[in-house]
């Protein structure tokens, strides 16, 4: 297994960010491979990530039939990585809510752990220009898993990094959700088992673009972790 980094990128209609979050990734990380994964987009965005791989060849991507769901997308990436022998494997959104000169924090501070994962909720002013409806949402769901779980992690967050030396996918794939839920169930369950390392990061709202999660994602979220809380913590 090589010391190289594969970075996944979900994309579903992201027309207006894929380029801007391949130049930021660039202007870092000259030599990264990418991988987007793009579950049928409609408005072009498939165009722009096939013009990527023809002028450069550490990009590449699969592209999907239908909307499978980012928690799918980063499991196909994760798989991939292995495979190909990947040592490190990154996942993050598309939205430009990452930015990835963060990536270089993680890598110093996986050395001595096993994942890396982002905070919201560790610097104040961290989502301070986002809308207060998706602030109240957002940090609400943070607590209520908090509270349900006993996690203080921020797990309902994509922007990760695995040492896929170090960790045994088919623990990811416990989480057997392919939607939003992955993220925090994946989490909830590695972090039994392996050391994760939170750093904090300031994360803006989207600028292009809509949100992919809708309201009934929230309800079945919402009713998803219930019943999660019943298996995994009143083992009933």
């Amino acid at each position: 297994m090589n010391n190289k980094i594969l970075l996944i990128i979900p994309t579903l209609n992201e027309f207006g960010n894929i380029q801007k979050i391949y130049k930021k990734v660039k202007k870092i990380f000259k030599k990264i491979d990418i991988i987007f994964i793009d579950d049928n987009s409609t408005d072009g965005s498939k165009d722009v990530i096939i013009n990527l791989t023809r002028k450069d060849k550490k990009v590449n991507y699969i592209f999907r039939k239908k909307k499978l769901g980012i928690g799918s997308a980063h499991k196909v990436g994760i798989k991939l990585a292995k495979k190909k022998k990947y040592r490190y494997v990154c996942t993050m959104d598309a939205d430009g809510a990452h930015n990835p000169k963060y990536i270089k924090k993680m890598l110093k501070f996986i050395i001595e752990n096993n994942i890396v994962i982002t905070n919201r909720f560790l610097l104040k002013d961290s989502l301070k220009n986002w809308k207060m409806k998706r602030v109240l949402i957002t940090k609400l769901r943070f607590h209520f898993i908090k509270f349900l779980l006993g996690s203080k992690l921020d797990g309902s967050g994509g922007f990760r990094l695995y040492d896929l030396k170090k960790i045994n996918i088919n623990d990811i794939f416990m989480s057997k959700s392919n939607n939003y839920n992955f993220l925090w169930e994946s989490i909830f369950l590695l972090e039994k088992r392996y050391k994760i390392y939170e750093i904090p990061i300031i994360l803006p709202h989207r600028s292009i673009g809509n949100s992919k999660m809708k309201f009934k994602d929230l309800i079945i979220g919402f009713f998803s972790l219930l019943n999660f809380f019943v298996k995994y913590r009143l083992k009933i």
